[in-house]
């Protein structure tokens, strides 16, 4: 089957811009959709009909076009954060060509001699501005799509608050066209002045001098957490998250998830990692939220409630913390029957019943004990001595991929 659809990327020049193939796609096509920016771009002489995606968005008004020439117009490079991707999901790729333009990110970099492979590309379009956190590394570049206007203000007094506020801070506007502006501050200096919906701006990260600045392996320190004292602690916290061993694009139940220090740590693994944070207390259900926006991972997703029931209709996932609970009746079975198989399973216990729980499991489904010691050197009198922390049974478990 030849294309049906072509999406078209069209930049702030508009339709003089384009290639010759974006032109002769649209001047065949019966009907074109996009946003009212892009559309008024386009100049008399394409008569395909005009329309608008519709408020929710959907994509519907394209897809129940099947079969006739059909015309998308997006900003940029379609396939980058755009609707180029979203199409791809559902349409078989011989339906489908997309003509790129140039995206914002490369006319960025173009401005300002940046070495594109070398800089975070992120966006903030109907996303939340803190999982700019996970990226905040002195000597680090960004390039950030606005959601609108206010996201330099709001930008700005992020990296202010999180001791950043000697970053360079350019805001690029209306790139590639007529009206294109450039505005060059700090984080610190940064004035608010009249800013158009359609920017983006370039971070030259620099931390200020007292700022610590946190690794992306596990194990941060504990203070880098909000917690009641229910916290992993960091020594046990690096060892459990090594054996859990994050994979991009997997999912992480964190059961009892206390602080949610473990799956906030597999979520800063690697952008495409994603957890679901399992915890029944008011209270730590809300130092979880605090925790994940603070570290950069807004997309933790707190499952309110106890755990098994709070487990029933949740996406299988393909590992699994158990980090208080494991003594509740169904808790372990119930985490075991919904891994994935293939899938790890990592439980820590402190008290003896807990331990006999997972010595238990281990005889009937196999794995591995490990104890942990942990001792630090702290002042006793006039010298040091070891304080010896809770030792803590760790059980790792596997589960086959035979299993359902």
């Amino acid at each position: 089957m030849s294309p049906w659809l072509t999406v078209v990327g069209i930049g702030e020049d508009g339709f003089k811009g384009l290639g010759r193939n974006a032109r002769h796609a649209l001047l065949g096509a019966s009907r074109i959709v996009g946003g009212q920016r892009q559309l008024d771009l386009l100049p008399a002489c394409i008569r395909g009909e005009r329309q608008l995606w519709p408020s929710p968005f959907s994509l519907e008004p394209v897809l129940s076009q099947r079969g006739t020439p059909v015309c998308v117009l997006a900003s940029g490079d379609p396939m980058l954060f755009g609707v180029g991707a979203s199409l791809a999901r559902q349409l078989p790729a011989e339906e489908l060509q997309v003509l790129p333009f140039p995206s914002s990110y490369s006319l960025a970099a173009a401005r300002l001699g940046w070495a594109l492979q070398e800089v975070v590309t992120l966006s903030v379009v109907a996303r939340p501005i803190a999982a700019l956190n996970a990226q905040l590394f002195s000597g680090v570049r960004l390039l950030v799509l606005s959601n609108d206007r206010h996201s330099p203000a709001a930008i700005a007094g992020l990296l202010r608050e999180r001791g950043f506020g000697p970053s360079r801070i350019t805001v690029l506007e209306h790139l590639g066209g007529p009206l294109e502006r450039r505005l060059d501050s700090t984080a610190n200096q940064w004035s608010d002045p009249s800013i158009a919906d359609l920017n983006l701006l370039a971070i030259e990260c620099r931390a200020a001098a007292d700022t610590p600045q946190l690794s992306r392996l596990a194990g941060l320190p504990d203070s880098a957490f909000r917690h009641d004292g229910q916290l992993t602690k960091r020594d046990v916290r690096a060892i459990t998250l090594a054996r859990l061993a994050p994979v991009p694009g997997e999912l992480l139940w964190d059961v009892g998830a206390g602080s949610g220090s473990i799956g906030i740590e597999w979520m800063r693994a690697h952008p495409s990692c994603r957890a679901l944070a399992i915890e029944a207390d008011d209270g730590r259900q809300q130092l979880i939220e605090h925790n994940r926006d603070v570290l950069g991972v807004p997309g933790l997703q707190l499952i309110r409630g106890s755990a098994p029931q709070a487990l029933a209709g949740l996406e299988r996932p393909d590992a699994v913390f158990i980090g208080g609970g494991v003594t509740r009746e169904g808790v372990l079975q119930t985490c075991w029957e919904q891994l994935k198989p293939g899938g790890r399973l990592v439980a820590n216990a402190v008290t003896l019943q807990s331990e006999m729980t997972l010595m238990h499991w281990r005889d009937q489904y196999g794995g591995e004990l490990t104890r942990i010691h942990i001792a630090q050197a702290q002042p006793l009198g006039e010298f040091d001595t070891w304080r010896q922390a809770l030792p803590i049974t760790l059980l790792e478990l596997h589960k086959p991929r035979d299993l359902p």
